[in-house]
């Protein structure tokens, strides 16, 4: 075992943390027959060697060395073996991470493709001894042999051929379903194979085979040939859902999850004495929170087949929407927290009609499981106006548990619970008297200034405990924490008896955090307009200041109230030259807010449509519109800006709904009509996501709507 091991000079090499002196233990304590020592090493190398899927010299030097391990009968978990040589040497085939892009890229990224690409190379070549462990007799090995081979073998035709002779014997379920699971990879990546493999994924969800192998077929139909998909797959898998719900033995309820999570963690009697004492790792704890998920479901892995399934089905929202509506409705908890989890992720990224589907989800929040009614919750605050049909679900929920309006973390500022969020962010009155109880906390919780500025009109009643808090406040280095908060309420209410409260905070800031805080404050009294005129001595004061962020939000804060131009132009044109893009953009949107008083400034923002910032390009087409009134050169600009950046979209068709220029025929119009004819969210990110991208991009149909003429009284709370 391990022949030449000690001839390669790992000191010459480094992983993640430093020199890969410490990878020949790491690749011993692999083959040792102790499973806390084997559980550290495979950690070292997923955690070091491996790191997030980095690819470095010893990682290459170690590929013959985990070959030798894997074909050993005598280690132990070589499944987890092959996974990690599959992880080393396979590239991820999905179309959407293969973007093209023309930027240059450096040496050290040169370096890492080149690693890859060995790497990929040297465990291809090997790949030929996946095909002895597609028959070993740990069932561990089997379950990861079929991907392996799938991923990296050279020779499809011969793995599609053997994936279809070993489903006959195979004795083991988890690892039929993974001969599946392969067969769909292998025609993602040898698109000539699509055919084949979906011929006999379509023969095994026929009648004849068990519901589980039905549904895994049919997932994998939905990712590597969708156009294959029977067109009544909607009711195919409802059925099968059902079947496996009725299948003997199974359990349709929720474990507690402490008495899961002691199941995990707990060793048995008969383990070994160095096991209880064996450190916390990475793999460890992975493992232990996939086993706590997985306890008492009735089949575990039918969550990542209907996932896979809804993946493949992409754009067919209402196939989607069918298919969670069924989940929804099932007796069994964990089907409904998987449909719950995947409906956040559907309506996040595509566009839809999505009442039923919401309505149900509010069903949830009645459930005494807390897992549920917890997903549900979270899923609903992200939704914002979209979650109306769930409105009298979230009122009921939150008069029914008043412990969950406040959610305390160790680490992280006290927040409000998510069910009072969601129902905030409809502009619900029901949520006031849930704010009311937050403000009279100790430490009020952070959001509590947004919630508030949701509801808008309703939350009227809280502008006096909002002004006697934020009068109370010592100020402190710790009071922008404690004043933001407060300040975003009162700015949200537009509450202009707060003024002399808030005229307090700004003479008082503390040199800590001193800047956000008067921004705040200044925000706050330009919000009251004329109501704050007892601050325009305070405002004067800090206009002369020009240049700095203070003036250019005192000059905005005073026009508001004072409606003095001649005293707010200077300071504004004197922000145009400040040397951060942000705060001259500040300046800009000011000017703009000035309207005709400040036409004399266009050629200054005429020029900065050249410049090379795209947001401040677009805010300075925006102000010169609104200081000229002529939207020719601005437009241009708008939609070129659309076309390079998605997250401007939002922006420029505010400017356009109110400029009026989108008439039938014109640039405006057609960029408008095809955003409104995708059914892809304009902000959906794989791999990631924003708290208010579903937000921002029903603001954006809307406003495209408006922009065109095409209003339907329907929106995002504002």
């Amino acid at each position: 075992m391990f022949a030449g091991i000690d001839e390669v000079d790992w000191t010459s090499m480094e992983h993640a943390y430093g020199p890969a002196d410490d990878v020949p233990g790491l690749l011993r304590g692999l083959a040792s027959a102790d499973p806390a020592e084997r559980e550290q090493a495979l950690d070292g190398m997923y955690g070091a060697v491996h790191h997030q899927g980095d690819v470095y010299a010893c990682t290459l030097a170690c590929i013959p060395f985990l070959f030798q391990l894997v074909v050993d009968p005598g280690i132990h978990d070589r499944g987890s073996i092959v996974e990690l040589l599959t992880s080393i040497g396979g590239i991820d085939l999905d179309e959407d991470d293969e973007e093209e892009t023309d930027e240059e890229i450096d040496e050290e990224e040169i370096e890492d493709a080149a690693n890859y690409a060995m790497a990929a190379s040297a465990v291809t070549a090997g790949a030929g001894a996946f095909f002895e462990l597609i028959a070993d007799e740990d069932p561990g090995v089997r379950l990861a042999a079929p991907l392996a081979l799938a991923t990296l073998h050279s020779h499809p035709v011969r793995v599609l051929a053997l994936l279809r002779e070993r489903l006959p014997v195979e004795p083991d379920e988890e690892v039929r379903l993974a001969l599946v699971e392969a067969a769909g990879r292998v025609a993602l990546r040898n698109r000539p194979l699509a055919g084949q493999a979906a011929d006999w994924l379509s023969r095994i969800a026929g009648e004849a085979y068990a519901p589980a192998m039905r549904l895994a077929a049919l997932a994998q139909l939905a990712r590597c040939a969708p156009d294959a998909l029977p067109d009544d797959v909607v009711r195919m898998v409802a059925g099968l859902l059902t079947e496996l719900r009725s299948t003997p033995g199974t359990a349709v309820g929720v474990p507690d999850p402490v008495g899961a999570a002691a199941q995990v963690d707990e060793p048995g009697p008969g383990e070994p004495a160095e096991e209880r004492g064996a450190p916390v790792t990475l793999m460890g704890q992975v493992r232990a929170l996939s086993a706590a998920e997985s306890a008492g479901r009735s089949a575990p892995w039918t969550a990542d087949l209907l996932r896979t399934l809804h993946v493949g089905l992409d754009d067919r929202v209402a196939d989607r929407s069918a298919l969670l509506i069924d989940q929804l409705r099932s007796p069994d908890r964990w089907q409904r927290i998987d449909a719950v989890r995947m409906s956040s992720g559907l309506i996040r990224a595509w566009r839809g009609s999505y009442e039923e589907l919401v309505r149900l989800v509010g069903a949830q929040l009645a459930d005494p499981e807390p897992r549920l009614a917890d997903a549900a919750s979270h899923m609903l605050e992200e939704l914002f106006g979209l979650a109306a049909p769930a409105a009298d679900a979230l009122a009921a929920r939150v008069a029914s548990d008043p412990g969950s309006w406040v959610k305390e973390w160790e680490s992280e500022p006290t927040g409000l619970g998510s069910a009072v969020k969601a129902l905030a962010r409809l502009g619900d009155a029901r949520a006031v008297p849930a704010l009311a109880a937050a403000l009279e906390r100790p430490e009020v919780p952070h959001d509590v200034g947004f919630a508030i500025g949701y509801l808008g009109a309703a939350a009227a009643p809280l502008a006096g405990v909002l002004r006697r808090r934020l009068g109370g406040l010592d100020l402190d280095e710790g009071v922008y924490d404690r004043a933001s908060p407060l300040l975003g309420g009162l700015t949200a209410l537009r509450a202009g008896e707060a003024a002399p409260e808030v005229l307090r905070v700004l003479r008082g800031a503390p040199e800590y955090r001193g800047e956000w805080l008067r921004t705040s404050a200044l925000r706050a009294l330009g919000s009251f307009g004329p109501a704050a005129r007892c601050a325009v001595p305070e405002l004067r004061a800090l206009i002369r200041r020009p240049g700095t962020p203070a003036a250019t939000e005192a000059a905005q804060a005073l026009w508001a109230v004072e409606g003095d131009a001649e005293a707010v132009l200077p300071v504004l044109v004197e922000g145009l030259g400040a040397e951060h893009a942000h705060e001259r953009r500040s300046a800009v949107s000011a000017l703009g807010g000035l309207g005709a008083h400040a036409a004399a400034v266009a050629p200054r923002l005429r020029a900065l449509l050249l410049h090379d910032e795209l947001w401040l390009r677009v805010d300075a087409a925006i102000a010169l519109w609104e200081v000229t009134g002529r939207s020719e050169e601005s437009v241009p600009v708008m939609l070129a800006a659309w076309e390079e950046n998605r997250h401007v979209r939002v922006r420029v068709a505010e400017c356009l709904a109110l400029m009026g220029v989108a008439g039938a025929g014109s640039d405006a119009a057609q960029v408008l009509r095809a955003e409104l004819a995708s059914v892809r969210r304009h902000n959906a990110m794989d791999g990631g996501y924003g708290s208010h991208d579903t937000y921002e991009d029903e603001k954006l149909l809307v406003l495209c709507r408006r922009a065109l003429h095409e209003v339907t009284g329907k929106g995002p709370t504002t």
